[in-house]
């Protein structure tokens, strides 16, 4: 699949996603059931906290857990969905901050923006953007985070490398993500459904950390590594499209599921 059909595909299904209002894990992206939000590192203040529908289930932990947010920071989030992120970083930075959240899915900003006009914030923003091109000035955010979003992007790299011209000298990264830990048939790779539930060609921790170091930045580290829990539906999601529409071995599916690691990931700008 090409890098501008990826794009379409991946965009389109969360469309879907924001417009329905729909649990679509496994089929429109990696995910995790909303109700299991607990289970990958938010806390019941938190979610409490949340307008209704900012938690979509869309994520694969908590990238503000190892984030130590400080009043007046700015911060971006990259593939920002609904906004869960931003509106609990928002708590953080207080009235003297900012939260910019970036996503390439015009409904899913829509979709935010009446998340914002629900919590009466006003110190968040969403900008329609893609990662590899943020709508960023350089050397003006404190702290980047992403949630299980990264991975669907073709060039891993060059959203690192924006990443690092958008944060100021000592801004931080910290983001959630998922690799594979084994090879999986290119027949399953190159489907529309794999590629939008984050099965992707094998990513291992050395290729991720790579991405990161490459870009310029030091201090990287994962700091957590979990088994993504295919038994929360990501299986289930997956089957009709790639067994039925694909022909694709029910025990490749589920290797593929069980193959996937939900990974935390901190890193540093030099100063």
């Amino acid at each position: 699949m090409s890098e501008q059909n990826l794009k379409l595909t991946v965009r389109s299904a969360y469309a879907k996603i924001a417009l329905e209002s729909a649990d679509l894990c496994g089929v429109a992206g990696c995910c995790m059931p909303g109700e299991s939000a607990l289970e990958v590192g938010y806390t019941a203040e938190q979610l409490a906290a949340l307008p209704e529908g900012a938690n979509m289930g869309l994520g694969c932990g908590n990238p503000l857990a190892l984030a130590s947010i400080k009043e007046g920071d700015t911060v971006v989030d990259l593939g920002s969905g609904a906004g869960i992120d931003c509106f609990l970083a928002a708590q953080q930075v207080g009235a003297t901050g900012h939260v910019i959240g970036v996503d390439m899915t015009p409904e899913m900003i829509a979709r935010a923006n009446l998340n914002k006009e629900a919590t009466g914030a006003t110190n968040v923003e969403f900008r329609l953007g893609e990662m590899e091109a943020l709508p960023v000035d350089d050397s003006t955010v404190d702290l980047v985070i992403s949630n299980c979003v990264i991975n669907l992007v073709p060039d891993r790299d060059k959203v690192y490398r924006e990443a690092l011209r958008v944060l100021k000298p000592g801004g931080r990264v910290s983001v959630s993500d998922t690799i594979q830990t084994m090879q999986l048939p290119q027949a399953l790779l190159e489907t529309e459904a794999a590629k939008a539930a984050c099965i992707s060609a094998a990513v291992t921790k050395d290729v991720y950390l790579a991405s990161l170091t490459d870009a310029g930045f030091v201090d990287v580290t994962i700091e957590s590594e979990i088994p993504y829990p295919a038994n929360l539906g990501f299986e289930e999601a997956l089957m009709e499209g790639l067994r039925d529409g694909h022909g694709i071995p029910e025990e490749v599916i589920k290797a593929a599921a069980a193959s996937m690691v939900s990974i935390a990931v901190t890193a540093t700008k030099a100063v």
